[in-house]
């Protein structure tokens, strides 16, 4: 099994033919981030067969430059946004150490197995949310529901309310579910800092024969 086949799957349902539709008029009318080629990135560079971690987000950055088809990342040459760095400073205070990828753009960590997807993969200029409740969240649900059914030992790091209520979707007698706060500046300081998941990721990782991440 691979990720493009699962995709494949989800595009010959409904939905996500209305979906299609309402997203290929909306790239042709405005400015929609991510470019329309780096929908599917978290996809791309997290190869099916190395998943070890999904980290779910809420929906793309909605300005210019800035999304890149993975969920909090953003290309190194961009200022990182304020629930990037408030990760960061979690990962040096749970680690001791700097994260590796102080520039923001998390590739590498989807290159170790982590799924880095957003409940809506895409958003329109400046209006955050835009593309809500247009399909985006029943493609993700089923990707959720996917992984929860075919794998085993997943570390799933749910972080505010419309992440944390995905944990439905996922056996936990299978998989592990780490919740926080969102790591946003509004809601950090309620039980992100704190949360050490990174180090629990690598515990979880390591009991289970696992490379750990390089956060």
């Amino acid at each position: 099994m691979t990720w493009q086949e699962i995709i494949e799957e989800q595009k010959e349902q409904e939905y996500f033919k209305k979906l299609k539709a309402f997203i290929d008029e909306r790239y042709e009318q405005t400015t929609v981030y991510p470019p329309k080629n780096k929908i599917f990135n978290a996809f791309a560079l997290c190869k099916y067969e190395n998943l070890k971690v999904v980290i779910l987000g809420q929906d793309p950055y909605h300005q210019p430059n800035q999304a890149q088809g993975l969920a909090f990342s953003t290309p190194k040459e961009i200022k990182n946004p304020p629930s990037m760095v408030n990760i960061f400073k979690e990962i040096e205070s749970d680690l001791g150490h700097p994260s590796s990828c102080l520039d923001g753009d998390l590739t590498p960590w989807a290159k170790q197995g982590i799924l880095l997807i957003n409940a809506v993969l895409t958003v329109e200029d400046s209006k955050p949310q835009s593309h809500q409740n247009k399909g985006w969240e029943i493609f993700t649900d089923n990707i959720i529901q996917h992984i929860s059914q075919h794998k085993e030992g997943i570390v799933f790091l749910l972080w505010g309310s419309s992440a944390i209520k995905k944990a439905k979707l996922i056996d936990a007698t299978k998989h592990h579910i780490l919740t926080a706060p969102h790591p946003s500046p509004l809601s950090a300081y309620r039980g992100f800092f704190g949360c050490k998941h990174f180090s629990m990721t690598n515990q979880i990782l390591q009991q289970q024969k696992k490379e750990p991440i390089i956060w």
